[in-house]
């Protein structure tokens, strides 16, 4: 039944919280569309998407001004375009065209899949589309990549961690006068989720339905809000239940606008990915919430214990409000996207070494870290794979997605505008490791993958 301080109380959320559905994602699967020639390949793949997302955007529209939820992105993933390269060969820069044809002809804001999933090796079509990634970035404004480098069961891949810090730096050069954007479209995973919404990490797996809608729900200021009002000397575990129950509210709104767009839409209903995921707006910030929890400035010492109780006390409000959360669900610490985190930067309480301990515990990994445009291909791998190691050891997804703005020092300010915000250009460690990312092979699974 209704209650009417319930709905008062998500009014309040949306108009004066920052309270959102950040994204409707729709996943398609393109597997019916593989051909050994190419260019019917992609002739199948503008049919099918076209066909089944011209009424995406529309929906959520009208979704948003039904309800009144702000709807910030209609968005779609496709399955890993390197199996349809696998398939057909050819220049994988078509794919590419082809995915961005369809973000403009269907009106959406982002379209994911531009993927390879290459933890265990590369096969057919894997390297040569990782190749072709920076070239396919700089020419396309909504396609978005990723590449899945490691697993827990599978080990970490390091040929493949080698080739992406190229990658990355490349992505960037070739972005330069974009602000470096090609590199913000772009995110490196470790045990990489197949039902994932938020870009740049969306793509639609092998083992999801032929179409399927998910939903990506984000309340960082309606989180912050709800500590705010407990009193200073409140324990921990008080502070635990009330993220629970305000967790558990915006699951609620996402299930509910999950299940509309997909009646109206025809296509299942998959998941709800309740993901904290700031954004430049005053008081969107996942560091505000660490900080009402009695920290001075995030990344003091007890940052990483508070991470941690806040992204399980999300999960399990999550848990509770729907049987259908996946994707990522949990707090996202990018950088450039959160008020708080720039601040803590700037104010050097906030560091790439104490980043990389949150990572361990929240619900992604570095995101949206700007780093000096000097900083070589090697390094940025060594950073790839040290935050592989922790997904791998810890059974729980990591990604990078590292901005090298070229031309630019630590100190100096990227502007991406936008979501994407700004970012504090981090001085981080420039220490040689060339030795080691030349080595390659592979980093073995550690003993916690043999659970058969």
């Amino acid at each position: 039944m209704l209650n009417v301080n319930d709905i008062l109380e998500t009014i309040k959320m949306i108009d004066e919280e920052c309270l959102d559905v950040r994204t409707i994602t729709m996943g398609i699967s393109l597997l019916d569309c593989c051909d050994s020639d190419i260019d019917r390949s992609c002739e199948k793949i503008y049919n099918k998407i076209t066909r089944l997302a011209k009424d995406l955007v529309k929906t959520g529209e009208d979704i948003s001004r039904e309800y009144g939820i702000p709807i910030i992105n209609k968005r779609i993933s496709v399955t890993p375009i390197s199996m349809l390269l696998a398939a057909s060969g050819g220049n994988p820069l078509k794919y590419a065209l082809t995915l961005e044809k369809c973000a403009q002809a269907v009106g959406v804001n982002f379209i994911g899949g531009y993927s390879a999933l290459v933890q265990k090796g590369y096969a057919a079509g894997d390297k040569e589309l990782m190749e072709s990634i920076p070239e396919a970035l700089a020419m396309t404004e909504h396609v978005c990549a990723s590449v899945n480098v490691g697993s827990t069961k599978a080990g970490i891949h390091m040929d493949a961690v080698e080739l992406m810090g190229r990658v990355v730096k490349k992505s960037a050069e070739l972005t330069k006068d974009k602000n470096c954007l090609g590199a913000a479209k772009l995110v490196v995973f470790c045990n990489a989720p197949e039902d994932n919404p938020f870009m740049a990490g969306a793509f639609h797996g092998v083992g999801e339905p032929d179409c399927v809608i998910n939903v990506g729900v984000s309340g960082p200021g309606v989180v912050r809000s709800a500590l705010s009002k407990v009193s200073k000397d409140a324990p921990m575990n008080e502070l635990a239940d009330i993220i629970k129950r305000t967790a558990f509210k915006i699951t609620r709104m996402g299930q509910m606008v999950g299940a509309i767009a997909s009646e109206r839409l025809g296509v299942p209903f998959g998941i709800v990915d309740l993901s904290l995921a700031p954004t430049p707006e005053v008081g969107d910030s996942v560091a505000y919430i660490l900080e009402e929890m009695g920290l001075s400035s995030c990344g003091a010492y007890g940052t990483t214990a508070c991470l941690a109780m806040l992204n399980d006390a999300v999960k399990k409000g999550g848990v509770m409000a729907s049987s259908s959360v996946g994707g990522l669900s949990g707090a996202f610490i990018p950088v450039s996207e959160d008020a708080g985190m720039i601040k803590a930067v700037e104010a050097n309480t906030l560091t790439l070494e104490k980043l990389e301990a949150m990572t361990a515990v929240c619900s992604v990994g570095l995101d949206m870290v700007v780093v000096p445009g000097e900083t070589s291909a090697e390094v940025i791998s060594g950073i790839i794979a040290d935050e592989a190691a922790i997904g791998m050891v810890n059974s729980k997804t990591t990604a990078v997605r590292v901005i090298p703005a070229i031309g630019k020092k630590a100190g100096d300010v990227l502007e991406f505008g936008g979501l994407l915000g700004s970012g504090p250009i981090m001085n981080i460690n420039q220490t040689d490791n060339s030795i080691l990312i030349h080595r390659k092979g592979r980093i073995p699974a550690p003993l916690q993958s043999l659970k058969n």
